[in-house]
């Protein structure tokens, strides 16, 4: 089986040769070079807007090439299919039909189903490949993992990065295998029935090997302020090519690697002021193009655009993480200073609320990699609060998500790492330091100094699990409670959630104890006894039915419900 999809941007092999097109409103002249043991210089053709455009009959597959721009600016293509040495290396032309898929009976997992696993390529192992993430897809199907979110893959500056500073976000990142390593990645993925989701960026490009600005600088607007720098300019009238090139990203990684969905990175920071926000045209556009059944995920944190994060299938929402995250740790850093006033409360909202439509966690990739040593929840906070937290999150009606090496609590940080040339390195050196320099007990230029450089290869190095820890008796336990949880998830949440996917929640809540119950379609129920506190507390009266899960089984019937206990019942 075949899979191709053919965007307005880039190069696409076609009869007669390759036809490579590039948006330069600015430029003069726009030739493309093909590179290798020569070198030819072709001149491309200009429309009236903007775009440059040839075949060229000494083009093929493998084939590298840069486009000169007015006769000295020598840039890769900024939808390059793969950067083979880097990304302001030459691009190579790939042919999609090149790459035969097997014949599978995946069916993607139904909603009600549905968790996900958030990793790392990189990070995942001590290789980083796609090929060693691979023979790790049986440890993910045992722990009953439905799909696998990749964080980016957009080739970025350097030979280590997050994925959000991609500048081809076409390329999937060289350091981790070729373009058909990945696509052989997804193909073993859904033989084990995982689905493989993708995070992409539609709101900036990376600070360095992004030469847009130079011969589009339409393509962004200064009046857009994203955390990242200017943001990108979706909405002048003469931007249409600037819609396309992420319109037609999100239809490639669906339809031409087999992607079973996409997360778009940080919705609320892609403006667009057209009366049909791109966000709306791309879900539609995407949506089509994949031709079957697909996952679209907004990160939208705060719910800052509901009427946008509403047209998608799950919102990622920080409310749950930071109640529980507040309430286990006691941590009054930074912004979780906010959530000290009633967390149980804000905890017993947010479950209610949403249903299945909000992606829920304990931790991922931001929550961990933002602090500035890179601690898991379990370098934080004790083994019983954490048990009894994901006690919480994975049987509660909203989507599961788990943060790779969260279910055997690895001993690694997953600290933030980039490789940007020297200045830029040093700016966010200084740039993170100052970002923590607030934080408690990281006030002085000695305890700053010990944070790890995001730039040194150590950042990455530390960040990579270690597998041989499941092996030990503390991890093996925590593995084993995190397969329990998925698979009661499996058994009982689960056939809920088929008859009902937004239940009616109610929650009440006290300085320790949450009690909540969800009603499925005006039928079954589901309810939650939670002592999140150090102390044993008196049990509410009201839980009835069946004993689903108990982290004190011996305490299901108690009067006095023990610390860090959590109880659900399913009735009738």
């Amino acid at each position: 089986m075949k899979r191709r999809y053919d965007g307005a941007w880039g190069a696409h092999i076609v009869e007669g040769g390759v036809r490579f097109r590039l948006w330069a409103p600015a430029a003069r002249s726009v030739n493309t070079v093909l590179v290798g043991t020569g070198e030819q210089s072709i001149p491309m053709e200009r429309d009236s807007a903007g775009w440059f455009e040839i075949t060229s009959a000494e083009a093929a597959a493998g084939s590298r090439y840069l486009y000169e721009i007015d006769g000295d600016l020598r840039v890769a293509d900024p939808a390059s299919r793969f950067q083979p040495e880097g990304a302001e290396r030459p691009s190579e032309v790939i042919d999609p039909d090149a790459f035969d898929w097997p014949e599978s009976a995946f069916e993607l997992p139904p909603r009600e189903e549905l968790n996900v696993y958030e990793l790392h390529v990189g990070a995942f192992t001590p290789e980083g490949t796609y090929a060693s993430a691979a023979l790790h897809l049986k440890h993910l199907a045992d722990l009953g993992v439905r799909a696998i979110e990749l964080m980016p893959l957009s080739q970025a500056a350097g030979e280590r990065n997050w994925g959000y500073d991609g500048v081809h976000h076409y390329a999937p990142a060289r350091q981790y295998g070729r373009p058909e390593d990945l696509k052989t990645f997804i193909a073993a993925a859904h033989e084990r029935g995982i689905a493989v989701i993708l995070d992409v960026v539609y709101n900036h490009f990376g600070p360095q090997g992004n030469y847009l600005p130079r011969y589009a600088p339409q393509f962004f607007s200064s009046a857009i302020r994203t955390p990242w720098g200017d943001g990108i300019d979706y909405s002048a009238p003469a931007n249409d090519p600037v819609r396309r090139y992420a319109i037609d990203n999100a239809c490639y990684w669906l339809a031409e690697y087999g992607f079973d969905g996409l997360r778009l990175d940080a919705v609320p920071a892609i403006v667009d002021t057209r009366p049909r926000h791109v966000v709306r045209e791309l879900l539609d556009e995407a949506r089509a193009a994949a031709g079957r059944p697909v996952y679209l995920i907004a990160e939208d944190v705060k719910d800052e655009v509901p009427a946008l994060a509403a047209s998608f299938d799950g919102r990622w929402g920080d409310e749950v993480h930071d109640a529980l995250h507040v309430r286990i740790t006691g941590d009054r850093s930074g912004y979780y200073a906010a959530f000290l006033d009633a967390p149980l409360d804000r905890l017993g909202s947010a479950l209610a609320t949403e249903g299945g439509h909000r992606i829920s966690y304990l931790q991922n990739h931001d929550q961990i990699g933002n602090r500035p040593l890179g601690e898991r929840i379990g370098h934080l906070a004790g083994g019983d609060a954490v048990r009894a937290a994901l006690a919480v999150v994975l049987l509660a009606p909203g989507i599961p998500l788990l943060f790779m090496g969260q279910e055997w609590n690895a001993s690694t940080p997953f600290l933030f790492f980039c490789d940007f040339e020297p200045n830029l390195a040093k700016r966010v050196r200084e740039g993170r330091r100052a970002e923590f320099a607030h934080l408690a007990g990281f006030d002085d230029p000695q305890t700053l100094a010990s944070i790890v450089d995001p730039a040194s290869a150590a950042a990455l190095e530390r960040s990579k699990l270690r597998w041989e820890e499941i092996e030990m008796p503390a991890h093996r336990e925590m593995f084993d409670f995190h397969t329990r949880l998925l698979r009661l998830r499996h058994e009982t949440i689960a056939p809920l959630l088929s008859r009902d996917w937004s239940p009616q929640g109610r929650f009440t809540a006290t300085d320790a104890a949450l009690s909540g119950s969800w009603q499925f379609g005006g039928g079954p129920t589901l309810q939650l006894f939670a002592n999140l506190g150090s102390v044993e507390v008196p049990r509410r009266a009201g839980a009835s039915g069946r004993l689903v899960f108990a982290t004190h089984p011996d305490a299901a019937n108690a009067e006095q419900a023990p610390a860090w206990s959590v109880f659900w019942y399913c009735g009738e």
